[in-house]
């Protein structure tokens, strides 16, 4: 029987539009590496570990999210260290991987990229990771996909706000 570890690597993608918004803004906000916790659902804490945000190298400390595998475990918290392993501000892409965590994500990668289209915007989210035990890529495709969507939501609503206010 094969080891997890000896499996090929899990792989996705997943896609959010955001109407109405210019790649630029959202990029502003999604380069922010620290400020993750602004816009994922049901993370709570995103805190500066080492590094200047925005900055290859930097770590930040992700904790309080919920997984679709999450156990019944009141007294254990979700928690991931990730680091900015490279950005683009003029591509408008980050990649960033999971370096500790009590998730169970090993050899993750991500890349966040935020592309232009005739109606606003689009965020896609690439990653890769060795199978995780408990789950299974359908899982972690639910997961990356609607927090995504979420994100994409709230930045929409952010904006909408931003708009309105150099409007008046």
């Amino acid at each position: 029987m094969a080891n997890v570890g000896q499996q090929p690597k899990w792989e996705g993608k997943s896609c959010a539009k955001l109407a109405g918004c210019k790649a630029e803004q959202v990029w502003l906000l999604l380069q922010d590496f620290f400020g993750l916790d602004k816009w994922f659902p049901s993370l709570t804490t995103c805190l500066p570990v080492e590094g200047v945000s925005g900055q290859p190298g930097c770590v930040r400390f992700c904790a309080g999210f919920k997984t679709p595998v999450s156990g019944s475990d009141k007294g254990s918290m979700n928690w991931t260290k990730q680091k900015l392993l490279s950005i683009d501000p003029v591509k408008m892409v980050f990649s960033y991987s999971i370096v500790d965590g009590n998730v169970g994500f090993n050899a993750y990668v991500s890349t966040v990229r935020v592309l232009s289209n005739e109606h606003g915007c689009d965020i896609e989210w690439r990653y890769e990771v060795e199978p995780v035990k408990g789950w299974t890529l359908g899982d972690l495709d639910f997961f990356i996909a609607s927090g995504l969507q979420v994100m994409a939501q709230r930045m929409e609503a952010a904006l909408q706000v931003f708009q309105a206010t150099m409007d008046q």
